[in-house]
């Protein structure tokens, strides 16, 4: 039985998302099912992906111009928490799909078409990114009417690549004066391999797995962008396309990521007290006289504080996702200041949903280490999504007690991608 969260409908939500969302919540038996399959297979099941498409799951972030939906985040937060409480690593895709919208509408509208002109059909993500923002990245060079990206080398953690027709890497060339440019080169999936290196503890369906180019790959130039440009070009996305999820500035709209991977952590602490609940209410406890788990005490308490942890959680993201919304009605500009504070309270929420997941798995025991139980996926997951580097809490603390206690800041621009203000030829620091 799946449980339904128990919360209000927001005034910033649509009827659009709830439409999606609840669409998202009628599959979760299905993500569930076909959840080992996926992780062996190291990609979500193909049965998984095409049922998840008809919801227009794919594309709640593509531009309302390209036939998308451009959704707020209180709709994207809602829909992606929906999606992981049925499978992390199907969450994650999404994530990736929704994230990188904002970085191609970067470049020229006619990229953009050409991108999203088929997205409706397409099972999946259509656009993913390896080692984008990465302090390391590929090399290449500047040629007549684009770039060519070198053979050799590698981009890691490519999330959603067997699914996606593009993706987006990091590439490193010298410019006209001999000074190194950092740019996002946009690739044709068929230009790429994906490498078999994906073997990790959680999130094995996100298909994370690193990308490399066997032969020189050629670029054309509208399909490359100097990240130092990337700040400016994020800025006036606003101008150029329509609909809720784009009415904000750039550091308003990177939180966007943030908000929907932590929504990611969410979704599994939900999923986690679903399986806790129906499997602590049929199973007998090992030592304790009770006829099931579920009328032991033990088990009681740990329901009652795992959910008020998940509630509060729920409570802190998604107010969050309303304020965002409220700014982008209003066309306010979200500041460096809010952006450090919005990205720690997103972690923050996200770590408190992580402690809530292993304390569920530690009270039922050790049936929860059967690859065919929910539980411990979900724990493998949450606590792979909870080590990436943009979202973890404690660098995070340290960039947002910067602003409360008035130091120096140490992002030019979001702390979630170090690499633009490394484009950008700016040092460490930068002012408030």
């Amino acid at each position: 039985m799946i449980t339904t969260p128990q919360f209000e409908e927001s005034e910033c939500s649509t009827e659009t998302g709830r439409q999606i969302r609840d669409a998202v919540r009628n599959l979760i038996p299905l993500m569930r099912q076909h959840a080992v399959e996926s992780e062996k297979q190291g990609f979500v099941a193909d049965v998984v992906m095409r049922a998840l498409t008809q919801t227009g799951l794919f594309r709640i972030s593509v531009p309302i111009e390209c036939g998308g939906y451009a959704l707020g985040a209180r709709d994207v937060a809602e829909i992606l928490t929906a999606t992981a409480t049925g499978d992390g690593a199907t969450a994650w895709v999404t994530m990736i799909a929704s994230g990188f919208a904002r970085a191609v509408m970067t470049l020229p509208r006619s990229t953009v078409d050409e991108v999203y002109r088929d997205s409706a059909e397409w099972p999946g993500p259509v656009v993913a990114s390896a080692s984008l923002f990465s302090e390391k990245v590929q090399h290449g060079r500047k040629v007549e009417g684009g770039y060519v990206v070198n053979a050799g080398g590698k981009w890691g953690f490519g999330s959603g690549c067997k699914h996606a027709r593009f993706l987006c890497v990091g590439v490193e060339l010298d410019d006209e004066n001999g000074q190194k440019l950092r740019g996002m080169a946009m690739l044709d999936r068929s230009q790429c391999q994906i490498l078999d290196d994906w073997h990790v503890m959680g999130l094995r369906a996100s298909s994370s797995n690193s990308v490399t180019v066997t032969q020189d790959a050629f670029v054309p130039a509208a399909r490359f962008l100097n990240l130092a440009e990337f700040p400016q070009r994020l800025d006036e996305i606003r101008k150029h396309y329509t609909g809720a999820g784009y009415r904000l500035n750039g550091l308003g709209l990177m939180l966007f990521v943030a908000l929907e991977t932590m929504c990611i952590v969410l979704g599994m602490a939900q999923g986690t007290l679903e399986s806790f609940i129906e499997q602590v209410k049929g199973r007998k406890p090992f030592n304790l006289p009770y006829k099931t788990l579920g009328e032991a005490p033990a088990m009681q308490l740990v329901a009652g504080k795992a959910r008020a942890m998940i509630s509060s959680a729920q409570a802190l993201l998604y107010g969050r996702a309303d304020q965002l919304d409220r700014m982008a009605r209003l066309e306010l500009s979200v500041s460096a200041a809010q952006e450090s504070e919005f990205m720690m309270d997103f972690a923050y929420a996200g770590n408190v949903c992580g402690q809530a997941i292993d304390m569920l798995q530690l009270a039922v025991g050790s049936s929860t280490i059967s690859e065919k139980n929910p539980i411990q996926r979900f724990a493998r997951d949450a606590r792979v999504a909870l080590t990436h580097g943009s979202t973890r809490l404690d660098p995070l603390a340290e960039l947002n007690g910067r602003f409360i206690l008035e130091q120096p800041a140490l992002s030019g621009f979001s702390g979630a991608v170090p690499g633009v203000p490394d484009a950008a030829g700016k040092s460490a620091a930068a002012p408030k």
